[in-house]
């Protein structure tokens, strides 16, 4: 699934393109696509005439502004977007067709056919369910380190990981960034939010901010069937460290780096520089108290 750096990747190439571009006709071929309107002749009937004024992105969703609403696209596990000459042979598992106003077609791609596109007006997209019960955006000025303190507090019995994949403790974040953040922090995925001592929350605070900063420096990691916009390739595969990279010595230490499974995601650490921690049991003898 494309993370939040990929997102990003596509959302400044889509804008490049599409901003003062207006929908003249839309073809769905995939009606299960659309979540509202559901009916494929409503949901033209909403965006035919529309122009392209930005585009946005919250944690893994795209927005297209659209003046009076948004088209809200979530690209699951493989949709791609990509912007052809109009006539263009359409490539395999097109189905979306937005007609462009330049002679041009924006289409969308979808191998698996999990992403989701949904109209949903300006007034209502502060209260929209999905958007709303986000968390915070990493990359944002506003994500503090008090922030993000904030919300480790709240579940502290959560497995890093877990906790980290979570979209509803922090935006954006998915299997290969959270790896590589957690690397860099020197942190084992199956440690509990809550024994993270002050200096770990601060150093893996940081490692989220970098690794994605460079994810989005690099276009996105362009692992299995991630592309950009016109097949545009990422680089940030080149920088990983531990994801995908199991039986592999590790950069720092050496050692192999293992692959085990945790909150369901295959996890990808070096068990020499991400110790995992130990609970130590205190015990009493009679007579003495603690």
């Amino acid at each position: 699934m494309p993370e939040l750096p990929e997102v990003e990747t596509i959302r400044r190439a889509l804008k490049e393109r599409l901003v003062g571009r207006t929908f003249t006709d839309v073809e769905i071929r995939l009606p299960r696509l659309l979540v509202d309107p559901r009916d494929p002749k409503r949901f033209r009937h909403v965006l035919i005439g529309k122009t392209v004024h930005d585009m946005l992105r919250r944690g893994k969703y795209l927005l297209f502004d659209l003046g009076d609403g948004y088209l809200l696209s979530h690209l699951r596990m493989e949709g791609k977007y990509d912007v052809i000459p109009a006539g263009s042979i359409l490539p395999p598992h097109t189905h979306m067709i937005f007609v462009l106003d330049n002679d041009a077609w924006l289409i969308y791609r979808d191998v698996r056919q999990f992403g989701t596109m949904e109209w949903v007006r300006r007034e209502a997209l502060s209260t929209h369910p999905s958007l709303q019960k986000l968390g915070p955006e990493p990359l944002d000025d506003g994500f503090t380190l008090s922030v993000w303190n904030e919300r480790l507090n709240l579940r502290k019995g959560q497995m890093i990981k877990a906790f980290l994949l979570d979209q509803t403790n922090i935006a954006g974040m998915g299997n290969i960034y959270v790896d590589e953040a957690l690397y860099l922090a020197g942190i084992h995925p199956e440690t509990p939010a809550g024994l993270l001592s002050k200096k770990k929350r601060a150093g893996l605070y940081a490692a989220i901010r970098e690794v994605l900063t460079r994810g989005v420096e690099a276009g996105g990691a362009s692992v299995r069937t991630y592309r950009a916009p016109n097949e545009a390739l990422g680089y940030f595969q080149l920088e990983l460290s531990v994801y995908g990279r199991s039986s592999h010595p590790c950069p720092k230490c050496g050692q192999m780096i293992e692959r085990i499974v945790v909150a369901g995601r295959g996890t990808h650490f070096c068990p020499s520089c991400q110790k995992k921690p130990v609970r130590r049991l205190v015990s009493v003898k009679k007579g003495e108290q603690t």
